[in-house]
């Protein structure tokens, strides 16, 4: 059986972000390779951000969903889909 996750460094981490698709704010606690796939003939993998609200309570958005917060500088975020080098 192999794993099915991995942790992927991230320059946003144990910082405050926003995600992009919902609007809301809170710590990027984690940036994880995680196997989605609910087939065991093959594996899908997919990078999520695990977010965490003032609340306490995480949630998950695509790693590309993430960008700073407003109250801190945007820092050059990866964007794969963009076809920059």
């Amino acid at each position: 059986m192999t794993e099915r996750y991995e942790y992927v460094p991230h320059s946003l981490l144990r910082r405050r972000v926003r995600d992009i698709a919902s609007g809301a704010e809170g710590v990027l606690m984690a940036v994880i390779n995680q196997n989605v796939s609910d087939s065991a003939l093959r594996d899908h993998w997919t990078e999520l951000a695990y977010i965490r609200v003032a609340s306490g309570r995480e949630f998950t958005t695509a790693v590309d969903n993430v960008e700073p917060a407003g109250d801190q500088p945007q820092t050059g975020r990866r964007r794969r889909d963009m076809g920059s080098a």
